[in-house]
């Protein structure tokens, strides 16, 4: 698991870098100057994946936090959040440079999104909880 967690973060850094590339490129094209979700598409990207995914990685290393029963909905859950946040706000902040309206579906699915970043992160400190608490002691080496 824990190269799976590795390529979580670079797989966030390389995306985190191509939104903020996408953001100028896109906004220097249209000549947009305005305020749009673009501009924190690969902050999001960064550290709510890279970052997060390597904090990860150590307690990984220190607590086998992939051994407990929560992991696996923690990681899957928190990848899939991330992509329908990031998707709404990619959308969203596409059509506003494009100067057309988005709509409310847009902003929900992005809000449905973050639900589903704070199932994950509750999972995500249930499986360290059990851990430090030894409810699921680390094997030994």
């Amino acid at each position: 698991m824990t190269k799976k967690i590795y390529w979580a973060a670079v797989i966030y850094t390389i995306l985190g870098l191509l939104g903020g590339l996408y953001y100028r490129e896109l906004t220097k094209a249209k000549n947009f100057t305005g305020e749009t979700q673009l501009a924190i598409l690969h902050t999001h990207l960064l550290a709510l994946g890279t970052l997060v995914f390597l904090i990860v990685l150590v307690l990984e290393k220190v607590f086998a936090l992939s051994e407990t029963k929560s992991f696996k909905p923690f990681f899957w859950s928190y990848h899939a959040g991330m992509v329908i946040t990031v998707g709404g706000m990619a959308v969203h902040g596409t059509l506003t440079v494009l100067g057309k309206e988005s709509g409310g579906a847009i902003a929900g699915i992005a809000g449905l999104g973050h639900i589903i970043l704070t199932v994950a992160f509750v999972l995500l400190f249930a499986g360290l909880y059990a851990r430090i608490s030894d409810k699921q002691p680390v094997k030994a080496a």
